[in-house]
């Protein structure tokens, strides 16, 4: 028998667009071979890489042709598709990281997987940097608005964790705090109700797998009392940089609401 020092995988599907953003920001993107649906970022990876997966569901026979030597995920909510994929026996992580230290430990782990731990170490260090530049500048706000952060419409979710955090980075106070920091989405399930009791001042929205329907949130009864319509203050923002736990919500989701909350100028 010959052993060989690992040098890590070779051959990566990733199931959920954070790692193949961070496989491509560390210099080892030719390391996938295949990705979910919803990657868009980088560019280059949908225009190179076969599409195996969704989100909650995925082809095991398009993956398994692939032979790839390991299967990122994420989230419980793809517990049935990773053990689909553990029962063909194939080699499964699933990450479920919901704050930003969280996703910066992802980040740190993948890196680690694929041998380049110090590159990932320094690309967390400069998103930290740049976390913890808007948060000085938030600090120096005369006023932090009440924000609502909507990731589905029905029934109303409110904001998970890492979204939370960001807006409080941002300069807003999230009026659901509390909630964002329960785990599963039924635990952050809101009503009308509770919205205009909170009134915020300003309304995100990102509705997760669905375009965005502003005349349905214009219409539903009680919103027009709440400040942030009042005030023409509902923004939508891009899903894909927002709603996934890694590179692309620490810098571009991060500027988009501060770029919201931040007075011109």
């Amino acid at each position: 028998m010959q052993l060989s020092i690992p040098e890590g995988p070779k051959r990566i599907v990733c199931l959920t667009e954070e790692p193949t953003e961070i496989l491509y920001a560390l210099g080892e993107g030719e390391r996938i071979v295949g990705i979910s649906a919803y990657t868009l970022r980088p560019p280059v990876a949908k225009e190179t890489k076969p599409v195996v997966s969704a989100f909650l569901h995925g082809s095991v026979d398009k993956i398994r042709a692939l032979e790839p030597d390991l299967i990122i995920g994420f989230s419980d909510i793809q517990a049935k598709l990773a053990s689909q994929l553990i029962s063909a026996n194939l080699p499964v992580v699933i990450f479920n990281q919901r704050s930003l230290q969280e996703i910066l430990e992802v980040i740190v782990a993948i890196g680690s997987l694929v041998g380049r731990s110090t590159d990932a170490q320094a690309l967390v260090a400069q998103y930290m940097t740049h976390i913890e530049d808007i948060q000085d500048r938030s600090a120096q706000l005369p006023h932090h608005p009440r924000v609502y952060f909507e990731e589905w419409n029905d029934p109303l979710i409110c904001g998970i964790e890492w979204v939370s955090e960001l807006i409080e980075i941002a300069g807003g106070r999230d009026v659901f705090a509390e909630r964002a920091r329960e785990k599963g989405a039924k635990e952050r399930i809101v009503s009308i109700e509770d919205v205009v009791a909170a009134n915020p001042e300003v309304m995100l929205a990102s509705w997760c797998g669905a375009p965005f329907d502003r005349e349905q949130v214009l219409s539903r009864e009680g919103f027009s009392g709440v400040s942030a319509i009042e005030n023409e203050q509902l923004h939508e923002l891009p899903p894909e940089i927002i709603l996934q736990p890694g590179p692309a919500c620490l810098t571009d989701g991060l500027d988009a609401i501060t770029s919201i909350l931040h007075p011109a100028g």
